[in-house]
C-alpha cells in the first residue's frame, strides 16, 4: 500500500498555543492510520522566539521541523507531500502548493477584519484556491464568506488531544484559568473581578495557569492588593492542567478582543466542567449553552458571574456539568474526520458542501 504523504503547515510564534495543539493532535490521529505518512512544519512568524512551553511539548514529537516564509525547506516539504493541510491561508504556502500541483485544505482559525487592505485581499484570494476550507467557528466563517458560502466550505470546530476524566461535582472547588498571560486574554479583568466579587475566597479559590508578558505585573498586583485565595502555577504540563481543570467547579475564559473560538472551553467541557466566558467572537460557540456569559472587559459583570457561580445550588450545578459534556459530544467532529476527508479529496470525490 502506497502511503499518503500528509504535510501539516502552521504559522508559529514560538509559544505553545491552540493552533500548535490542534496541529499536533491531527498529526497524531493521522499517524494512527496505516496508510498515512505525516510531517509537521511550523513556519516562523516575524517575531518568532521559541519558548520553553513549545520546547517541552515537542520533546517527543516525531517529524517536526521549522521553516521560514517561502524558503527552500518549506518548498521541499510541500513537494514531498500528496496533500497539504495549512493553518490559515498563508499566500506563500498556497502558491507553492498550487505550483507543485498538490491538494490543499485549509483550517481557518482567525477571523477576517472588515477593513480592506492589500494584505487581506491577498489572503481572501489565497483561500479560494483550496480544495476545502474548514472554519473553526461560525463567527470566523461569517467574517470570511459572509452570507454567500462557497462549496467546499464548512464549520469544523478545532480541537486537540482532549483531556480525559471526571471529578464528582460535589468535590470540585473554585475557579481555574489557563491561557497566555497577555492583555486580550482577560487575565487582568479576571483578577479585578475576583477581588471585587462578594465571595469567600477560601471556599472559592482561583488557580492561574499559563505564562506570558503580563505575569510579573499580575503577580505584583496580587501581592500589592493583598488578594487572597489565588494560586499562581505558571506554565504546567498537560497532566497538571487536566487535573486542575477537572477539579475546579468552573473554568473562566474571559478574553476581550474577538476570540476566534476557544479551545480551553472545549477542554473544560470535555471534562464536564462548565465555563464562565465573555460574549467574545466565537467563544460562546465553544463555551456552549451551559456557560455563564458577560460582556468582554466588564469587571463588574464578571464579578457578578463569579458570585452567581458561588450561589448556585448543587442540583443546578451538577445538571450543568452533565449537560455541557453531553452537548459537546454533538458539536465536535471525531479526529478520524481528517483522514477520511484527506482520502476523499485525493480521490477527487466531492468535498463537503457549504451549509
Amino acid at each position: 500500500m502506497k502511503a499518503i504523504k500528509l504535510l501539516l503547515v502552521s504559522p508559529c510564534q514560538g509559544a505553545y498555543g491552540g493552533i500548535e495543539a490542534f496541529v499536533l493532535a491531527v498529526a497524531a490521529a493521522a499517524r494512527q492510520e496505516p496508510d498515512f505518512e505525516v510531517r509537521v512544519c511550523f513556519k516562523k512568524t516575524k517575531h518568532f522566539s521559541k519558548q520553553p512551553s513549545l520546547k517541552a511539548m515537542l520533546r517527543n514529537e516525531p517529524e517536526v521541523e521549522f521553516c521560514e516564509r517561502a524558503d527552500k525547506d518549506l518548498a521541499a516539504a510541500i513537494r514531498w507531500a500528496d496533500i497539504v493541510h495549512l493553518q490559515n491561508a498563508s499566500p506563500d504556502v498556497v502558491a507553492l502548493a498550487k505550483l507543485f500541483r498538490k491538494r490543499l485544505v485549509l483550517t481557518i482559525h482567525n477571523y477576517m477584519a472588515r477593513e480592506l487592505s492589500a494584505h487581506r485581499l491577498l489572503w481572501r484570494l489565497s483561500a479560494k484556491f483550496a480544495d476545502a476550507r474548514w472554519y473553526n467557528s461560525q463567527f470566523v466563517w461569517d467574517t470570511w464568506e459572509g452570507d454567500r458560502k462557497r462549496s467546499g466550505s464548512r464549520k469544523v470546530a478545532t480541537t486537540s488531544k482532549l483531556p480525559e476524566g471526571w471529578a464528582p461535582p460535589e468535590r470540585r472547588i473554585g475557579f481555574a484559568f489557563i491561557g497566555r498571560w497577555i492583555a486580550n486574554k482577560g487575565i487582568d479583568t479576571l483578577l479585578d473581578a475576583y477581588a471585587q466579587a462578594q465571595i469567600d475566597h477560601a471556599q472559592w479559590p482561583l488557580v492561574l495557569m499559563g505564562d506570558g508578558p503580563l505575569r510579573s505585573l499580575i503577580e505584583y498586583a496580587i501581592q500589592k492588593r493583598g488578594v487572597t485565595g489565588i494560586r499562581v502555577l505558571g506554565f504546567v504540563d498537560e497532566e497538571t492542567k487536566a487535573q486542575q481543570m477537572m477539579n475546579a467547579r468552573w473554568v473562566v475564559v474571559p478574553p476581550n478582543t474577538r476570540e476566534d473560538f476557544g479551545l480551553t472551553a472545549v477542554e473544560a467541557r470535555h471534562l464536564g466542567v462548565p465555563c464562565i466566558i465573555t460574549r467574545d467572537g466565537g467563544l460562546p460557540e465553544a463555551g456552549g449553552r451551559q456557560a455563564l456569559i458577560c460582556e468582554p472587559a466588564d469587571v463588574a459583570g464578571l464579578a457578578k458571574l463569579l458570585e452567581q457561580a458561588g450561589q448556585m445550588s448543587e442540583a443546578e450545578y451538577s445538571e450543568r456539568a452533565e449537560r455541557t459534556r453531553a452537548e459537546l459530544a454533538t458539536e465536535l467532529e471525531p479526529m478520524e474526520f481528517y483522514a477520511i476527508s484527506y482520502r476523499r479529496i485525493l480521490r477527487g470525490e466531492p468535498v463537503e458542501e457549504a451549509r
